[in-house]
């Protein structure tokens, strides 16, 4: 299931897609070769998990924060059209 990564910092390619963090606690790494070192699971499961943690709080940081713009934009639209009904409202 690994997925590639750009090498270069920068403008993302249009077919490249944000991991979400259940991929991040769903990836596995394949063993080391024979005779080789590799990195032990354990710590590599530990990172994920709190990498995925981490990208779950900025997804709802930023999901309430777009709530947040929509409500104030509904909300200004609301005020602009009441005064477009009363033009002298506020005025002396």
């Amino acid at each position: 299931m690994s997925q590639k990564v750009p090498a270069s910092p920068g403008p993302r390619p249009s077919a490249y897609r944000s991991l979400l963090p259940w991929q991040v606690r769903e990836q596995r790494f394949r063993p080391a070769r024979f005779g080789r070192r590799g990195l032990d699971p354990a710590d590599v499961r530990v990172f994920l998990n709190r990498l995925a943690a981490e990208m779950a709080a900025h997804d709802d940081a930023l999901r309430s924060a777009r709530l947040e713009a929509a409500r104030l934009g509904f909300e200004l639209r609301r005020l602009r059209a009441e005064r477009v009904r009363r033009p002298n409202a506020g005025r002396r």
